[in-house]
């Protein structure tokens, strides 16, 4: 190691802690602290951490800063603690914000988009992120979306892709069609934010609803962790799946049909057979397509007819279709499937509008009516639904299939062509990747558009061989990022996406870090994506992350003048004061906490930030800022702006470790001539140890509980800073105590996933020390560097605590040595908490009724004892007889 190096030999040892003397720290580290390089062959166990990949726009925002911050951490403590690290980065580079900036700045979304990741990356290590680099990806390289491309056409050749005329929501401003899900509840565009409009498309879907169960199911997986809220989301928004759809083909009596296909939700399958009528709202697909109709008989202000029929297809026969708001729509559904044989509000609206209403056929004359009857009804009818490609797989009213044309020229060409002979058809595996091709020129809507690549567009069809025309729509960005952590196990693979065998290794991800905001829509697509490769045997596991640690936004303090509105800058609003107001003018200014914008002036740049206070200071201000990620609370970046909250303490800390080195060297090299060796022979002596044995055992148990279970880093944080403040001892302890080197050594080893280039100039000074006492032990290992150190062990014969809680609230704790507690099981742990004679005084009278333990190594147990009164059960059974 480079362990002689730094802390001794700076000028700067006697020297208070100064920013310049941190950058001088960072760079004499900097180079030191990259990822080691990944050993396929390894013994150790894999641990995948992923970060969301950042989408490249040129500049790191604080949020960013977060999430790498700490996915950085976890993957260098979990290197500490002998795993085989996996920690990607690369970009999610196709997107309409390069594409609007590549046209008002006149160049190439390409070049534009390159020169932002070199930018960001330079950023990135600039942080101190040990990143991967050799498993980089972007997803506008052709080696990436040849693979999106692959994934797409395997789904289309097993039914989950097709195309068809939809309403669609249209951004008037980015001049594409949106998802329903990048649609926000005020029916505005969540990029653009303007007012979305409904337009009739042809376009791409993926057949999400089929695995809309296996969706729902997969979120009880026992794989998953710490899902509390994100399950919550996700429920929501699959929706419990108590019906089914199914396709239904359209005939107007032209040879022209405007539209093919209905899709209709139902949550009565079996009866399907019986239905009568279909009926649609006012407004809706079917009612504009054929509003413009000749008005037909029957018609009234409560119902209108269509001129056009759905073929039932489990009967053959043809039903018709109304227009009408007298029907209770299923949530989200945008028809209804009307059987009067079972529903009073169908058999009154057949009535009215004089349809004959349909029996059941002869074979299903006896009617379902028992459980039993209806079970195997409802399977038999999904199940030829299924086979024939119709629908019939369980799903929720309101999931949709994922719309995934976009209008726009940046973005994964969507591998098709139109042959006037053949219809669409799949581009072959070996042309694939469709390269998109370089577009100059601005369509006359002002945009980018494949349409002008006219010599790309024309080209022959694979089955035929006559010309043909190519897809120009490309695939919503969410495709690419679906998959994205796959490719980073393999990211040169030429032959395939990834190997299975290599997914088998390293799949799930261990630990996924990123933005609240994607916790329904990224990870719906990405689990849909890796259900269907789990379905066709590609990877190992249906859910593809194991534990999830979401992060709110960065908020940032904004000054706005009541009543206009307008946002001002910090240094235009004078604070001093009742109540703030604008300098000029004297108007009342509204403070609020909101996410940071450049538009708002409540952003923090990175940059300078790291340039007034270091790298592994803006780090650790991050991490002490990260309450509790669990909650995935916004974090409130109020140390920056007031200079408050976590900022001093921070500071102080990182001063206080660099003068608690600086005297332990002093002390250790004028060690002979100061302390005499038969000082640890008294009384006093032994008692710091013991004080330094314990605080050891107690702060170390808290950090690691904290990075491995409980993910609260700013607890870790300051669970780290009560170990600095106990190990201010009196020289004598500081020269000639094991204990206090160990727990300065566990110290320095505690704080290197998160301030790595501080950490590695501290234990240069502490392994540069003479007189070392704990040499006969493995625990440090004195010739490597910080990061190179085990990451320290709770001692053995240390106390640690067995709980009791009784109906929920804790009665009792017991203190045994950590290797009989370790060795607990659910029996001894009862066993020993009942034989406490104060337990056994409050349990008189109760009964137990259910017990459960868990332990959580090297931190604690816990035994949870649910007992009721024995009058209340004996009552209980007087009523039950």
């Amino acid at each position: 190691g480079s362990s002689s190096r730094g802390y001794v030999d700076g000028d700067h040892k006697n020297e208070d802690l100064s920013t310049s003397i941190k950058h001088s720290i960072e760079q004499r580290w900097q180079h030191k602290l990259q990822a080691p390089i990944f050993d396929n062959d390894s013994s150790k166990e894999k641990f995948y951490v992923l970060s969301m990949f950042p989408y490249p726009s040129g500049q790191l925002h604080m949020g960013h800063v977060r999430v790498y911050t700490i996915s950085d951490t976890m993957a260098r403590f979990f290197r500490m603690n002998g795993k085989q690290v996996i920690h990607p980065m690369g970009w999610d580079a196709f997107g309409l914000p390069a594409e609007n900036a590549a046209i008002d700045r006149g160049i190439q979304p390409a070049s534009w988009t390159r020169q932002n990741v070199e930018h960001m990356k330079e950023q990135l290590n600039k942080l101190g992120c040990s990143f991967e680099w050799d498993r980089e990806i972007a997803t506008c390289d052709p080696e990436y979306y040849h693979w999106t491309q692959y994934l797409f056409l395997k789904m289309y050749e097993a039914g989950f892709v097709y195309r068809k005329e939809a309403l669609v929501n249209w951004d008037p401003v980015d001049q594409t069609v949106l998802a329903d899900e990048q649609v926000d509840d005020k029916g505005c565009s969540w990029r653009s934010g303007a007012k979305v409009q409904k337009k009739l498309f042809k376009q791409w879907f993926i057949r999400t609803t089929t695995f809309a169960k296996s969706l729902w199911d997969g979120l009880d997986d026992p794989i998953l962790k710490d899902w509390r809220d994100i399950t919550i989301l996700q429920k929501h928004w699959i929706g419990d799946c108590n019906g089914t759809r199914f396709e239904f083909e359209l005939e107007d009596g032209t040879s022209n049909v405007k539209m093919r296909t209905l899709s209709v939700f139902t949550h009565k399958p079996e009866h399907v057979t019986s239905a009568s009528f279909i009926a649609v709202p006012q407004g809706s697909l079917l009612d504009q397509i054929y509003q413009q109709s000749e008005s037909l008989h029957n018609n009234t202000d409560r119902f209108r007819k269509l001129p056009v029929h759905a073929l039932n297809p489990f009967t053959g026969e043809l039903i018709p279709i109304y227009v009408t708001d007298e029907i209770e729509y299923p949530v989200g559904a945008d028809c209804h499937l009307g059987i009067p044989e079972i529903s009073e509000i169908d058999r009154h609206f057949a009535i009215t509008a004089n349809i004959p209403i349909v029996s059941p056929p002869e074979e299903d004359g006896k009617g379902v009516n028992s459980v039993e009857d209806v079970s195997v009804a409802r399977e038999r009818i999904c199940q030829i639904a299924q086979q024939r490609g119709l629908g019939g797989y369980p799903c929720s009213s309101k999931l949709r299939d994922w719309l995934i044309s976009r209008q726009r020229y940046w973005g994964t060409p969507i591998p098709i062509v139109y042959c006037e002979n053949c219809g669409p058809q799949p581009v072959t595996y070996s042309e694939l990747p469709v390269v998109l091709p370089s577009v100059d020129k601005l369509s006359n809507s002002g945009k980018l558009s494949l349409l002008e690549a006219t010599d790309w567009i024309n080209t022959k069809c694979p089955k035929c061989g006559n010309n043909a025309t190519r897809e120009t729509d490309t695939m919503d960005t969410f495709v690419d990022s679906s998959w994205y952590f796959l490719r980073y196990l393999d990211p040169k693979n030429k032959e395939i996406p990834f190997s299975k065998e290599k997914a088998n290794q390293n799949m799930p991800v261990d630990l996924y870090i990123g933005g609240k905001e994607h916790a329904v829509l990224h990870l719906y697509y990405a689990r849909f994506l890796n259900h269907f490769l789990h379905s066709i045997g590609l990877v190992p596991h249906r859910e593809p992350f194991q534990q999830l640690l979401v992060q709110g936004m960065v908020m940032g303090r904004s000054y706005r003048i009541k009543g206009t509105g307008r946002y001002l800058p910090k240094e235009q609003v004078d604070m001093t004061g009742a109540k703030p107001v604008e300098k000029e003018t004297g108007q009342p200014v509204i403070v609020a906490w909101e996410k940071m914008s450049k538009s708002k002036y409540n952003g923090v740049d990175p940059e300078s930030m790291l340039k007034e206070y270091g790298t592994d200071t803006t780090r650790l201000l991050i991490l002490a800022d990260v309450s509790d990620a669990r909650k995935t609370k916004d974090g409130l970046w109020a140390q920056i702006q007031d200079i408050e909250g976590a900022f001093p303490g921070i500071l102080k800390w990182q001063h206080r470790l660099w003068l608690t080195m600086r005297s332990f060297l002093n002390i250790r090299n004028n060690l002979k001539e100061k302390i005499s060796e038969t000082i640890v022979e008294t009384e006093e002596f032994k008692k710091h140890e013991a004080y330094m044995f314990d605080s050891r055992n107690y702060y170390l148990k808290g950090v690691t509980f904290n990075y491995t279970t409980a993910f609260q880093l700013s607890v870790a944080i300051s669970k780290m800073q009560g170990l600095t403040n106990t190990i201010k001892v009196p020289e004598e302890v500081i020269g000639r105590g094991h204990q206090f080197e160990r727990a300065l050594a566990c110290q320095i080893i505690m704080l290197a996933p998160m301030a790595p280039h501080f950490a590695s100039e501290l234990w240069s000074g502490f392994v540069s020390a003479p007189h070392r006492l704990n040499v006969s032990s493995n625990e440090i290992n004195w010739n490597g560097d910080v990061l190179e150190q085990c990451w320290p062990h709770v001692d053995m014969n240390y106390n640690l605590e067995l709980v009791c809680m009784i109906n929920g609230k804790e009665k009792k704790s017991l203190r045994i040595p950590k290797h009989q507690l370790e060795n607990l099981t659910h029996d001894d742990a009862l066993e020993m908490v009942l034989s406490q004679e104060d337990l056994q005084k409050y349990m008189l009278g109760r009964k137990i009724v259910k017990t459960s333990f868990k332990l959580q190594p090297s931190f604690e147990a816990v035994i949870n004892i649910t007992t009721e009164k024995i009058n209340k059960i004996m009552k209980r059974q007087i009523q039950d007889g």
